[in-house]
């Protein structure tokens, strides 16, 4: 972890540095945001265009593991891991380097579906933000699926430019879901950070 990064705490929200002990909890919330019941779904579930998986435990345990990468997790300061000042998962992101220039890549960014549309997730992004920019990120990326246009809009409200890259959908990977469509692909959003 950084200088100067030790978490974030704000009301009962802290965010953390994931270990592995948080593997089982993260597989269920990235899930539970994106390929949750119909009955549970909001509006950042993927089920109508992805069926299958989102992440395993494999997938997360390796990010955790990857001293390039860092999964961060906001727990509720309640629950199994209250203790040691932690508490239930409530939403996480990873963040991958930063690369030769400077760009940090933003991913599994997850906010469990009963806690959104309460500034969570931008408290979250708000923290992976800073995270990066503390690594020495001079701007951030995140790889969104060109379809889902309120989610886009929800971080261009954030100040993230959609570029003109774009990136293949993983077909043919059942890791990363299962189409329902064949036209998808990534749309490549950035953000310049400011120290």
């Amino acid at each position: 972890m950084p200088d100067g990064f030790d978490g974030s705490s704000e009301g009962a929200l802290q965010i953390r540095v994931a270990d592995v002990d948080d593997v089982d909890a993260l597989v269920a919330l990235v899930h539970a945001a994106y390929r949750g019941e119909p009955a549970d779904s909001t509006w950042t579930t993927e089920a109508d265009i992805l069926g299958g998986q989102r992440v395993d435990r494999a997938m997360v345990r390796e990010a955790i593991d990857d001293p390039s990468r860092t999964v961060l997790v906001a727990t509720d300061g309640a629950g199994p891991h209250t203790d040691d000042g932690g508490g239930s998962i409530v939403a996480c992101c990873e963040l991958t380097g930063p690369d030769s220039a400077g760009t940090s890549v933003l991913g599994m960014f997850a906010v469990d579906p009963h806690r959104q549309g309460v500034g969570l997730g931008r408290r979250v992004l708000d923290a992976g933000e800073s995270f990066a920019a503390e690594r020495g990120a001079s701007a951030l990326e995140l790889h969104v699926i060109d379809v889902r246009v309120e989610l886009i809009d929800w971080y261009r409200r954030r100040g993230y430019v959609v570029t003109d890259e774009r990136h293949p959908f993983p077909y043919g990977d059942e890791r990363f879901g299962l189409p329902r469509r064949d036209d998808l692909q990534f749309a490549v959003l950035r953000k310049e950070l400011t120290p």
